[in-house]
């Protein structure tokens, strides 16, 4: 079975989850297909496969605000947990450096 016998065979009726675009052929002899994904009767695009000279390579859709989104989100995340553990006193007693232990003088040995 060669290329053009399989591009035939593509569902593009979206029964199946998926629907495969019309093959488009680009200038320099490449062959490209738009993918899909359809759920509760809308499309999302998905990627497009690319045959060029024989071999065939899957070209994902990279949505910019998803990615964002979840920068932003990662973001307000830690700075929230970072305000709430530095408002909120510790269950545990003050071990700073102004405790007794600290201040107290050290014994030297330099005359001997």
């Amino acid at each position: 079975m060669n290329i053009p016998e399989s591009l035939e065979q593509l569902p593009t009726n979206g029964t199946r989850g998926r629907v495969y675009g019309e093959p488009y052929r680009t200038a320099d002899g490449g062959t490209v297909i738009p993918v899909a994904k359809v759920r509760a009767g809308t499309a999302t695009p998905m990627g497009l496969f690319v045959i060029y000279g024989g071999t065939a390579r899957w070209v994902p859709v990279v949505d910019a605000n998803r990615i964002a989104l979840i920068g932003i989100i990662t973001g307000l995340i830690s700075a929230v947990l970072g305000s709430a553990a530095v408002l909120r006193r510790p269950p545990w007693p003050d071990l700073s450096a102004t405790s007794a232990a600290w201040t107290r003088p050290r014994h030297t040995m330099a005359g001997k």
